[in-house]
């Protein structure tokens, strides 16, 4: 195995970069210490396990951290003897070098990007540094598909606790399913397997100055695929285990740049998603089984103290693009005991389709207006826990199911008003 290091100059150190690879994988980091180098092991095995004939390299591309996460990754090593019976055609080579620009994921991909086109690599995959449960196995689902099958970009599914992924839950993923009509479950799962032409693509957008090249990274690269009608599927992981996120803490950047994010690229490719209908499956990887999953906990009260702060100062400006029945029944719902609350399906999908008229049409400054979705998330998320809490994992998964019927039924009031806007 070969390891390279870079310096933050940019120069790398012992050798040259190597001339080209088959395959590459890459890893954003920041202070991930702990867990990277369980990471970077498995990395090592899938490849050795399953690609051992090709040219591989492991990118790390860090944002600067102060933990010895970059030393972490030249240093672990894995014992190949005694896991596999045969040999590796050709070293490893790990690098580790430093990203540049504005400081968030999407800017540690641009590297990666980079640096795979500049290699000439035929299939790519990015992991999360902070993963607990990734296997060598991820690593040849997360491949195949692009190196053996031909696919363009491969989309992560997990088994996950029914609370784990709310903002992809409520918004994300029943969107993305109305508007382009496949239905990838996990749009912004953090784990993703593409062609080294889509490298070539990606890099070559004008985003890198936007949300795009901070939390924005992950609906963009599964937006494009499916905008620009890429060979697309999806493959199954098992369980992500990683630091998880309170659905009721504040995730208030998170959201507005992935949202906001979704919204621009609504703009972007509007289009291609309004003569999209009826959508399908796409082809999934991987053996579905049985898992055990990390329970997620919230407070629901905390959730509803946010949405009825909202209810009572956000009336007016929600006014301004709602019209005057959806604001009174939100001032209705904020009455409610918290035992009795509930955010109807039907009320929500309208007012998200809303929200994406009134950025499309202006109503407010972007960051300002999806500040003011973010009280209705909170509604929303907390009638889901009242709804679903005594139904298990299978069951509250039946009731998104039913959210992304709903966006799907009501599409079509999305772009006759997109329409009425003359764009």
């Amino acid at each position: 195995m070969q390891t390279r290091t870079q310096t933050p100059e940019g120069e790398i150190e012992a050798s040259s970069l190597p001339d080209s690879a088959d395959i590459v994988v890459g890893i954003a980091s920041y202070n991930n210490s702990r867990t990277i180098g369980h990471v970077v092991r498995a990395v090592d095995a899938g490849l050795a396990k399953y690609f051992p004939s090709e040219k591989a390299v492991i990118i790390n591309s860090d944002g600067g951290s102060v933990d010895k996460t970059p030393e972490m990754v030249i240093n672990a090593s894995v014992d190949h003897k005694a896991v596999f019976l045969s040999h590796r055609l050709h070293p490893v080579n790990r690098i580790t070098t430093p990203y540049h620009g504005i400081p968030g994921k999407g800017s540690a991909f641009r590297t990666i990007f980079k640096m795979a086109s500049a290699l000439g690599a035929k299939a790519c995959c990015v992991v999360d540094a902070d993963l607990r449960s990734i296997t060598p196995e991820w690593i040849e689902l997360l491949l195949s598909p692009v190196y053996k099958e031909g696919f363009d970009f491969v989309a992560p599914l997990y088994a996950r606790h029914k609370y784990d992924g709310t903002i992809t839950n409520s918004i994300i993923y029943p969107l993305t399913r109305s508007l382009y009509c496949r239905k990838i479950r996990q749009p912004i799962g953090g784990e993703f397997g593409f062609s080294g032409e889509m490298a070539k693509f990606y890099v070559g957008q004008d985003v890198w100055n936007t949300d795009i090249a901070r939390f924005g990274i992950d609906i963009w690269m599964t937006t494009e695929a499916l905008a620009g009608r890429f060979k697309v599927c999806q493959a199954y992981l098992g369980a992500k285990i990683h630091d998880p996120k309170d659905p009721g803490a504040d995730l208030r950047d998170m959201f507005v740049q992935v949202v906001g994010s979704l919204m621009s690229l609504t703009e972007k490719h509007n289009r291609e998603w309004r003569s999209a209908t009826d959508s399908i499956e796409v082809p999934t990887f991987g053996f579905k089984y049985q898992v055990g999953v990390v329970p997620i906990k919230a407070s629901v009260e905390g959730m509803l103290r946010h949405f009825r702060l909202g209810a009572e100062n956000l009336g007016e400006i929600w006014a301004g693009f709602m019209d005057k029945e959806k604001v009174d029944a939100l001032a209705r719902m904020s009455r409610a005991e918290a035992s009795g609350f509930r955010f109807p399906k039907e009320l929500w999908v309208r007012m998200v389709y809303d929200y994406i008229l009134a950025y499309h049409h202006r109503k407010l400054q972007p960051e300002q207006l999806l500040k003011t979705l973010i009280p209705l998330y909170y509604g929303r998320t907390a009638s889901f826990f009242l709804e679903t809490a005594e139904m298990n994992d299978e069951e509250a998964e039946a009731v998104v199911e039913d959210v992304c019927a709903e966006y799907e039924r009501q599409k079509s009031y999305l772009v006759s008003n997109w329409q009425e806007g003359g764009k």
